[in-house]
């Protein structure tokens, strides 16, 4: 076998989210000419690549290592429990920790061939990269897959430190260990005991955005002396292929909103961890409708573990009649849909998100305005620094009243605040200024673009 110079490793964790955004993280170090080995189980390699959207995983610099998928129950998700936090997930998790060896077997193998192997892990899944530190010339980055304004509230709390914010800032942000189950609270405690010999840490997060509170970290030393803020990690501009083929196979949602005018659509999605009770649903849909503004809404249960186990599959139930009123102003989608494509689509002009990060990078890069939605874990400090700090957001809700039905008239009167004059004017604005912000950093002599370089610079010493 020949000898590469550096190679790198990523280990995702086995969520949507996470496997994304190293997915595309790949993209951005391989086009740098750096092999990149992709580790994960055979469903959530599949997983990762079928779900992919704004570019192709064929690239000959990018090798998936599927591994045999440790065994482990896939329960529906249940919406009439007492916490969003998606409990039903916790086994796909804990299986996780069964990669251990397989993924160290790899590492090993290419630690053999290369000068240096760097190997980029999510932060929960450092109980399995724990054998790296016994490989001399291998060695650990931490990817960071949430906000740096989560990560610090989580960490200062968790050290027993002062949140460095106003007291009114203090008071609308939920404890950071309070938003996620018992289960995955401890889940986290045994990732954190083997959190003690990574080089750096890694985000999708840009200083454009979140560069107070990055520098906060790097000057308090929290999480250690290194950290490459490189996002975002998704595509930010997506060419259209106008070859006749790819036009037919464009998903269809993406033909509706050709047709509509611009900036005049709200995309409506709640990402992949989000369970509705049918109550909840009837009164988004009768806000929707009653909003009389054009909506795209993929409405989609929260995933389980496997993915691709579809036999008992919840079809969510829209009030009757519904979908003939909207028709032509409305759309819904049902099944997986392109959301880097939708965000960056002309016609679309918000975004009622549920501000999980991966949808909260796209919609920043694409210059969306959000109506935040938070149910657990990240998600309410996300849409604080969404709507609080950046400006570039409504909150649908209190966090505090999160236990409450939203009902149609909230609905109605958010989505016709924001798509509307007035205050939602100034919203859009903000957003549109900060997604060009955000774009320029990435291209030549752009602050995301010098950070990139500094990592490339950095692993490849």
């Amino acid at each position: 076998m020949p000898t590469s110079d550096v190679v790198v490793v990523m280990v995702p964790f086995v969520a949507q989210g996470h496997l994304n955004q190293l997915l595309h993280l790949s993209r951005l170090i391989s086009t740098y000419n750096i092999p990149i080995h992709f580790i994960s189980t055979t469903t959530h390699c599949r997983q990762a690549r079928d779900r992919l959207h704004g570019w192709h995983a064929h690239d000959n610099f990018i090798k998936f290592h599927p591994l045999h998928d440790p065994d482990f129950t896939s329960p529906n998700p249940e919406p009439n429990t007492t916490t969003q936090f998606p409990t039903h997930l916790q086994p796909s998790f804990n299986s996780s920790l069964h990669l251990r060896h397989p993924v160290a077997d790899i590492i090993r193998s290419l630690a053999k061939t290369s000068r240096r192997v760097v190997v980029v892990h999510d932060s929960i899944m450092s109980y399995v990269v724990q054998d790296v530190k016994f490989i001399q010339n291998a060695e650990t980055y931490i990817f960071r897959a949430l906000s740096v304004f989560y990560i610090l509230c989580f960490n200062l709390i968790r050290l027993g430190k002062e949140l460095p914010f106003t007291l009114e800032m203090k008071l609308r942000l939920p404890d950071a260990t309070a938003t996620v189950s018992q289960e995955f609270t401890e889940f986290l405690k045994l990732q954190y005991s083997h959190q003690t010999f990574h080089v750096g840490n890694i985000y999708d997060s840009s200083r454009v955005i979140e560069g107070k509170f990055l520098e906060y970290v790097e000057k308090d030393e929290i999480m250690g002396k290194r950290h490459w803020a490189v996002g975002p990690f998704n595509p930010v501009e997506i060419s259209p292929d106008v070859s006749s083929s790819a036009q037919q196979d464009r998903h269809a949602c993406l033909k509706w909103l050709d047709k509509q005018p611009e900036k005049s659509v709200i995309y409506v999605s709640f990402g992949t961890t989000t369970t509705f009770l049918e109550c909840q649903i009837r009164e988004l849909a009768l806000g929707l409708e009653k909003s009389e503004q054009r909506f795209l809404w993929v409405l989609r249960d929260a995933d389980k573990g496997d993915v691709f186990k579809k036999d008992t599959v919840r079809r969510l139930e829209l009030p009757e009649g519904f979908e003939c009123r909207i028709e032509g102003r409305g759309l819904v989608v049902r099944e997986w849909a392109p959301q880097p494509e939708i965000l960056g689509h002309f016609s679309v002009g918000g975004f009622m998100s549920h501000c999980g990060w991966n949808s909260c990078m796209e919609a920043m890069t694409g210059g969306v305005a959000i109506i935040a939605w938070p149910g657990h874990s990240d998600q309410p400090h996300n849409a604080c620094l969404l709507v609080d700090v950046l400006g570039v957001g409504l909150l649908m809700r209190e966090w505090a009243c999160r236990d409450e039905l939203v009902t149609s008239v909230m609905v109605e009167t958010m989505v016709r605040k924001l798509m509307g004059a007035g205050e939602g004017v100034e919203i859009r604005k903000r957003a549109t200024e900060l997604g060009g912000e955000l774009r320029r950093s990435l291209g030549e002599g752009g602050g995301g673009r010098k950070e990139l370089d500094s990592l490339i610079s950095y692993i490849t010493r």
